[in-house]
């Protein structure tokens, strides 16, 4: 029996419209950088953005001197924020309702993030998610010391809900990145879900227990029942 189900938001269980990919992608290409929107999407979806940034200046190297990857990282936090103040931010259909359905079934609910703290904290303030309400726990790159594809939030998220057998979680993304983070904790399934940054074929890649086209399909995979009560 599944105990903990981890989410993560961008592109899963949030729609932004794919603003942090568009956001990077430009901050890229002002630096020089010749990418295409789906090299950025592929190399850095899932992934905490300054290790993303690293591996697209390693895709597309510049003749001459640019920023830093650093420098990169504060310019794209700060077009990011600046993004995410004008955006209407909303969930994907259904995904609160199955919040709802897996804490009544006693099921501890997780977000996970390759987002810093800030960002995170300011897209729940934005949707009205609270953690012990809304969802039982956040967990950014910002609170562990390795971020995706390793296992520390899964990890920590754990620790911290008394969880212990990796076998009772779960986690669900739309990157190859989160189901490969899922994988390296020994979680006990790993779920793709089409809804956001990478495609069917590229969720393939990454082998999960299965890949799903809508939120509202997770819940039979777990074995809980949509009727609440």
């Amino acid at each position: 029996m599944i105990q903990m189900m981890v989410f993560d938001m961008a592109g899963t269980t949030v729609d932004e419209a794919n603003v942090v990919y568009r956001t990077l992608h430009q901050v890229m290409k002002d630096a020089g950088y010749q990418l295409s929107l789906d090299d950025v999407m592929r190399e850095g979806a899932g992934k905490e953005k300054l290790d993303a940034i690293k591996g697209l200046m390693s895709l597309a190297p510049l003749e001459g001197t640019g920023p830093t990857a650093v420098e990169m990282h504060k310019q794209f936090l700060s077009r990011l924020t600046q993004a995410y103040r004008d955006l209407e931010v909303v969930p994907f259909s259904g995904v609160e309702a199955t919040f709802g359905i897996l804490k009544q079934a006693s099921v501890k609910v997780v977000l996970n993030t390759g987002y810093d703290r800030t960002t995170a904290e300011s897209l729940l303030q934005k949707l009205g998610w609270k953690e012990g309400e809304s969802i039982d726990l956040l967990v950014t790159a910002d609170d562990v010391e390795r971020s995706r594809p390793h296992p520390d939030m899964i990890h920590l998220a754990m620790e911290k809900l008394g969880i212990g057998r990796a076998e009772a979680v779960a986690k669900i993304g739309d990157s190859m990145v989160d189901i490969e983070e899922g994988k390296a904790a020994g979680c006990g399934k790993t779920f793709g879900i089409t809804t956001g940054a990478q495609t069917r074929q590229q969720l393939e890649q990454a082998s999960p227990t299965a890949i799903l086209d809508q939120m509202r399909e997770l819940l039979p995979m777990l074995g809980v029942s949509a009727v609440s009560g």
